[in-house]
């Protein structure tokens, strides 16, 4: 009997770029500073986050969740259980960071179509125009953003008190190494 299955075709797609690490430099480079959360909050009249009360809260947070386990986790596991924590809430900041720039990128376009005749300038009585709602959404992202900043902020320290290291983002093993040695390399890394 012959086959008559016909081979998959080769996509043409490019490979996948690798996605940026999730670092909290990254979430810096994102999230409003100091300067720019304050004068968002000013110029849109908004409540300024306390970073550093943020920061600090986030931090006693984790240094009590690690006192939570006593001795039940050795060294290892606790580096890498607050590994995680610390990933997911330098996640957190690194994701609204994203998303308050692209809102941004929003709100600029929208005022220049505005500004160049390609809205109207009125809106109806009672009712704001498009560009000035999505002005006042990316400022509220903003703050949300250095609220999450400072929450990262407070993690990040906290791991070095747990662990006595700098927080490093997770890293996957290369893909490229066959399965067996992969499996090896993990089983050494348990030991």
């Amino acid at each position: 009997m012959a086959n008559n299955r016909k081979a998959p075709a080769q996509s043409a797609t490019p490979a996948k770029q690798p996605k940026p690490a999730i670092t909290f430099e990254r979430a810096k480079l994102l999230c409003p500073d100091q300067g720019k959360a304050e004068r968002i909050a000013e110029n849109f009249g908004l409540f300024c986050p306390d970073y550093e009360n943020i920061r600090d809260q986030h931090s006693l947070a984790l240094l009590n969740m690690r006192d939570g386990f006593d001795s039940a986790l050795n060294e290892k596991a606790t580096a890498l259980h607050f590994q995680r924590i610390v990933g997911a809430l330098v996640g957190s900041a690194v994701g609204a960071g994203s998303f308050y720039s692209d809102k941004v990128s929003e709100a600029r376009t929208l005022a220049t179509r505005t500004h160049e005749g390609g809205q109207e300038d009125e809106a109806p009585v009672g009712f704001e125009n498009k560009a000035r709602r999505a002005a006042e959404f990316a400022a509220e992202m903003g703050l949300q953003a250095y609220a999450l900043l400072a929450a990262a902020h407070g993690a990040v320290d906290a791991f070095k008190d747990i662990t006595g290291e700098e927080w490093k983002p997770y890293r996957a093993p290369a893909e490229n190494q066959p399965l067996e040695q992969r499996a090896l390399k993990t089983q050494l890394d348990a030991l």
